[in-house]
């Protein structure tokens, strides 16, 4: 056992200071004083991940100067780890520990500072003492100049916007902090104070979203009972082209486009972010995996039911969004025909089970690749059309009694609340064996741990909707490849699997420069008058050098599914059909 490990919290007291002195330069410098030490030696460390980012980034790389002193005097620190600095502490009871952090990474998950801002993402700006993970610390901002704001959920110390307090590290490391001149808007539900710290501008409508957000919240709220924050914070980076966010326990970071919130696209999109983000306070802030808190900050935490954490929180964004009536039924539909056209093109959905998907998270879906659409699958994407077969199921078996709203609930209340702890795959299954009514090992057998094809128009039909692809019935052939063009000329950045480019060796990276000879200016016109079986001749630029490929063509796979009403629904399939789009 680690020697700080059996130091009790009262015995130590952290603290500390970030400063900017070159914030135009992206510099936050960091003072850590540590007091009440009792050990030989001080192991400092760094996190590599951060919490609902699932890949190591190695914040350490952005660490400079770091030097630790005692009693007025430099003592020795050693790095023992790419993350992990040591100091010889043997008969000291304090040190204070300086060093500085490089942040021009924005993004909702790195820190970024420049003159305007400073976004401290925590994991990548303190160290923390190795075995004191529960210990309290306090952290003082000391602003650049003209910086007169503090937005972050960390509670104040002394009513001072700049001094905050965070109860342990794993609270710390999720309470992002914003310092700058942010526009802050205030508004309450029930009885949570929620801020939204906007930065960078943006034609947003301060009423508009006062308005609007707590809708979102309410719903989202009642889905599970209640909401168990005083205090909430969205913030929210408006850039040129922002997108994306971030979860956290009392906030959330989001990206969005500065000059979109005027247009009914762009601001349905940010209500739709906004409401994934703070689903995630439940779904899996609270109610969550259970290799996924307490965290290890040094490597990796696997689980297999991130199409749960993350791809039912995709499902009730746009649920909860149409639950406002934000989003029209049409809307909706069209967004869930749009996952399930997603899904089924992608060739990955042949390879890739869901459970696998979750798992390798940290190796694949952050480091996309030219041949990631044929061999891996979206957890998100797919786990929200599980969420969503899950749930016309469950309403249709049950007659309109239960949903998936009553699935979430009731996991909440028994993991989170009564148990204090995380769910196993298997404790998952079993919630929601409850409300389907049955068992669901050949569910999970086919489609979480299998590869098998999903009915969706079996699940759509409970609702009194039909599935209809509007290809079906072309006989029009495909090459089988995606193109980019580049000062006029036009290079393969994918290769379907199983295409006629794909078995005829057309490669990544190939100039495609002719096709029988014909100079090729646009890949949409390349195939007119051409058939499924025709050989063609398709020259390229490979790596500079002139190749000819002969291939056939096969005939276009892809669908293009729309949604529509049947006819006559019957009683039933009303039933479901309200219950499910709250009619």
């Amino acid at each position: 056992m680690n020697a700080a490990s059996g130091q009790t919290k009262a015995s130590v007291n952290i603290s500390y200071t970030v400063t900017f002195p070159e914030a135009q330069a992206h510099y936050a410098e960091v003072e850590m004083d540590i007091t009440g030490l009792r050990q030989k030696t001080l192991d400092l460390k760094m996190p590599v991940w951060t919490p609902g980012s699932y890949l190591v980034r190695e914040f350490s790389k952005n660490v400079e100067s770091f030097t630790a002193e005692a009693k007025g005097k430099t003592i020795e620190t050693k790095k023992i780890r790419k993350n992990t600095w040591r100091i010889n502490s043997e008969k000291l009871s304090a040190v204070k520990v300086k060093y500085k952090v490089y942040a021009f990474e924005l993004s909702v998950r790195t820190s970024y500072i420049d003159a305007s801002h400073g976004f401290l993402s925590c994991t990548g700006i303190f160290v923390y003492p190795e075995g004191m993970l529960h210990h309290p610390s306090t952290v003082h901002i000391v602003p650049y100049k003209g910086w007169t704001k503090v937005s972050t959920s960390l509670d104040m110390v002394n009513n001072d916007p700049f001094t905050r307090r965070a109860p342990d590290y794993d609270i710390l490391y999720d309470s992002p902090i914003e310092v700058g001149t942010q526009d802050v808007i205030a508004f309450e539900v029930g009885h949570t104070h929620y801020e939204i710290a906007m930065v960078g501008g943006g034609n947003y409508d301060r009423e508009k979203l006062k308005a609007d957000m707590p809708k979102i919240i309410e719903h989202e709220a009642a889905i599970y009972g209640e909401n168990p924050n005083n205090h909430y914070v969205f913030i929210v980076h408006n850039t040129s082209r922002g997108g994306g966010g971030l979860e956290h326990l009392s906030s959330c970071v989001l990206g969005a486009s500065r000059d979109n919130y005027a247009t009914e696209a762009g601001y349905r999109g940010f209500l739709t972010l906004v409401a994934h983000e703070h689903f995630h306070l439940w779904n899996v802030k609270r109610l969550r995996p259970i290799v996924l808190g307490p965290f290890d900050y040094d490597r990796e935490n696997y689980t297999t039911d991130l199409w749960i954490a993350e791809g039912f929180t995709a499902y009730y964004q746009d649920k909860v969004i149409r639950k406002t009536n934000l989003y029209p039924v049409d809307t909706y539909l069209g967004s869930v025909v749009g996952n399930i056209n997603t899904l089924v093109n992608q060739p990955g959905n042949k390879i890739e089970t869901l459970a696998e998907a979750s798992y390798d998270a940290w190796i694949k879906l952050y480091r996309p690749n030219e041949n990631t659409a044929n061999s891996t699958i979206n957890y998100y994407n797919k786990g929200a059309l599980m969420a969503l077969i899950l749930d016309l199921e469950i309403i249709n078996d049950s007659r309109g009694k239960y949903s998936l709203d009553d699935v979430m609930r009731y996991m909440y209340n028994t993991y989170y609340k009564t148990k204090k702890r995380g769910y196993t795959d298997a404790e998952f299954k079993q919630g929601l064996e409850k409300f389907a009514g049955r068992n669901l090992d050949e569910f999970y057998k086919k489609y979480i741990n299998g590869l098998d094809d999903i009915d969706f128009g079996k699940y759509l039909g409970y609702a009194g909707y039909k599935l209809t692809d509007e290809f079906a019935g072309n006989n029009d052939p495909a090459l089988g490849v995606v193109t980019i063009a580049s000062n006029g000329k036009i290079f393969v950045s994918g290769v379907v699997r199983n295409s006629a480019a794909w078995i005829d060796g057309v490669n990544v990276n190939d100039e495609i420069v002719s096709i029988d000879s014909v100079k090729v200016t646009d890949m949409n016109t390349v195939l007119n008058g051409k058939k499924p079986g025709d050989k063609i001749n398709v020259s390229v630029l490979r790596d500079g050098l002139p190749l000819t490929l002969p291939v056939t063509l096969l005939k276009k796979t892809q669908v293009k599914y729309k949604i529509e009403s049947v006819a006559q629904p019957t009683d039933q399939q009303m039933l479901v059909r309200k219950k499910w789009l709250s009619l």
